[in-house]
Formats: structure tokens, sequence, C-alpha cells
């Protein structure tokens, strides 16, 4: 059993406890929620050789420092991915996307990344925080699961396995402040809205309300066809282009509500979803519809 922890020492602006989250409660009234960009944090897991569903800590703009306890004479293999945020430990830069081994005393920092959004540290083992519902992913909306981390906890580490980590070095493209292009799939309610095709004709901004519930959009506003109409409440989903009276778009995250009542005018790939995880207010987002959007029929709703 591992005795190894770090106790942290910064947290940034926000950081987390996150695995890949608690599916199938939905019914319950609890929704999926996780690592916000799923892609990184199974990375940083398989560089440590953790399976995908360890907790790793998502840090959101950097930030972050932690000093490592009771690591032994073996050390401690962590790795950073996600938005590049400089890692370093005790101050000697190591790389985004590699391993590292830390020892008793050290201390790892993040520092404030230059694009993306969030980072994810792992280390071998996972962190070995108390599970709620099954994970130990934070629910920002709902506020299950393990509290945001806050200066002086201490994280302990699980036990890892016996495979050791074969590659030192995972060759992924940084992060661009460039604008972001995503494919939508349409519908299910974009026929409640006069000119559905205006959400991949405009250029979109995120603004700066956008968080792990959902990223915000502005642009030119979309129009419902209906304005004395109301749609009953469905079940929501992550990547669900929701569309409020206001005509702003907004893309629905990991810990979105389970259901909602504003009509979804299509939905992002599973492909593109995790993208929007690293999108930073005022980048510009572009949207696609994946496949040809059948035309309707005006019909009165």
């Amino acid at each position: 059993m591992s005795t190894a922890s770090l106790e942290v020492l910064r947290t940034g602006p926000l950081a987390l406890i996150e695995d890949l989250g608690r599916p199938g409660l939905s019914h319950l009234g609890v929704t999926h929620s996780g690592a916000a960009d799923r892609r990184s944090h199974a990375l940083a897991n398989r560089l440590v050789t953790n399976p995908d569903d360890r907790a790793t800590v998502e840090v959101a703009l950097g930030g972050f420092a932690a000093r490592v306890h009771g690591a032994g004479s073996e050390g401690l293999a962590i790795a950073v991915t996600g938005a590049d945020t400089d890692p370093s430990v005790d101050g000697i830069p190591f790389g985004s996307n590699s391993i590292q081994f830390v020892y008793d005393g050290q201390v790892i920092s993040l520092g404030t990344p230059r694009t993306g959004l969030r980072s994810y540290l792992a280390v071998r083992g996972g962190f070995d925080v108390e599970p709620v519902l099954g994970s130990r992913s934070y629910d920002v909306l709902s506020g299950i699961g393990p509290a945001p981390l806050r200066r002086g906890d201490l994280l302990p580490v699980g036990p890892h396995s016996d495979d050791f980590p074969e590659v030192d070095l995972a060759p992924v493209a940084s992060f661009s402040d460039e604008p972001l292009d995503l494919d939508v799939v349409p519908g299910p309610r974009d026929d409640w809205f006069t000119d559905p095709d205006l959400l991949v004709r405009t250029n979109w901004q995120v603004t700066n309300r956008s968080d792990r519930v959902g990223v915000r959009l502005i642009g030119m506003p979309l129009e419902y066809r209906h304005t004395d109409r109301q749609l009953p409440s469905e079940g929501a989903t992550r990547g669900s282009i929701q569309v409020p009276p206001n005509g702003f778009p907004v893309i629905l995250g990991p810990d979105h509500p389970v259901t909602g009542g504003y009509p979804v005018i299509g939905v992002v790939t599973d492909d593109d979803v995790d993208k929007l995880a690293q999108a930073r207010p005022g980048q510009t987002v572009r949207l696609h519809w994946s496949r040809p959007r059948q035309p309707f029929e005006s019909v009165d709703l």
C-alpha cells in the first residue's frame, strides 16, 4: 500500500479531483461529470501506467503547486498534460506530456498556460481520495464529490500495478488560440429556429461566463420561430447546444444539468467535445454541420 501523498500549496483559480465520472445515474438527477478534457486526462494516466479511470488533478489556468511526501527511494512518477503550464520540480522545468520522477520534499509547480485552459496532473497509482457515488469527480453544479482543492489538503496516492512506464514522452501537438472548429450533429430541435444555419455561419466567441456546466457563446443571436411557445424539459447530454431566449448558444459541459427546457439546435460530436475544455474566454468558435441538415416544412409548433 502506497504511503505517498501530495500536500497542496497553491491551487490557482480552480483545482479539482476528476476521473471519468459517474455514468448511469441520470435517473437520480446526477449527471456524468468527470474530466472536462477526457483525452488529456487519459493521456496523463497512460504515461504513468494507470488505468484511464484513476483520478487526476484538473487545474484551470495553472498556478497549482504541491509538495511530495512519502515517495520513498524509488520516487513518484508524475505527468502533466493538457494546456502547457511549463511544469517544474523545485523550479527546474520538465516537459508537458512526459514522465518526471519526484522525491520527498520536492515541490511540483504549474505556471500559467499561454494557450489552452485546463491541465491534468497524474501520479502513478492515482489520487486515492474518498469516492462519492462511485466516482472521485467533483461536479461544480451539484457539489457532489470531493471538494475543490484548498491549500493544506493532503492527496493520498493509491497503490500502483507492477507495470512500469515504457515511454518518457508523448508527441502531442500544443493547443492554439486560433479559431476552434467543431462538428455538430443537427437537431433535435433545429426546427424551433427561423434560420438554424445561422449557427454555422456565425463566428462565435467564448464568454468569461463559461465553466464546466456550459460554454457560453456570443455572436449573431439565433431567433425562435415562435416566441409564445415553451418546450417541455427534455434529457440533456454533454455537447448539446441549448439556445435560451436571448439567442446566444450554450454548449453543455461535463457538469451539465440532466434535463433542460431550452431547445437544442445541435450536438457537438463526441470526437470534438473535448476540445471545448481548452477553449478560453475570447477565443473564436466556428461550428459546422457534421452532415447535411434536413430542411423542414413550416408547421405550427
